[in-house]
């Protein structure tokens, strides 16, 4: 595959793809493209900060409010949990009505008796998977 860049600061910026089909590398290049392109910046008690979605664990919703929880903090948003969905990659799944998750960041899942599912995240965080995301959840990470 070729690949040409031309640097021009009077043009605007786009990502032109030719290819015979989609591939790894394609997708690849879409979702760093994507990523780069939906900037979020977090807001906690101290600071605004930038954040990358590939940074993020998971989105939440408390007291309508919609936060990032990173490895270590957690950053309030502008963003409502729709908003965010529509525009974050695969690699982000809903798990349920307060929570978006991102796929790389599960530690692992939990059964319980009744069912449930439990996932946990590497950050320590915990959330349930409702009924009504089982199916998608299951099918997206082949459970």
């Amino acid at each position: 595959m070729n690949c040409k860049v031309t640097i021009d600061p009077n043009r605007p910026e786009e990502i032109l793809i030719y290819a015979h089909r989609q591939t790894p590398l394609v997708t690849a290049i879409q979702r760093l493209a994507e990523e780069d392109e939906f900037a979020l910046m977090g807001t906690n008690d101290r600071e605004t900060v930038p954040l990358r979605p590939s940074d993020i664990f998971c989105f939440i919703s408390e007291q309508d409010k919609v936060y990032a929880l990173t490895a270590t903090e957690k950053f309030q948003l502008r963003y409502r949990l729709y908003q965010l969905e529509e525009r974050l990659s695969e690699q982000f799944i809903k798990i349920n009505q307060s929570c978006i998750a991102n796929i790389h960041a599960i530690e692992r899942f939990d059964t319980s008796i009744s069912g449930a599912l439990l996932v946990r995240f590497r950050n320590g965080y915990r959330d349930f998977v409702s009924r009504r995301c089982l199916k998608n959840v299951k099918e997206r990470l082949g459970l």
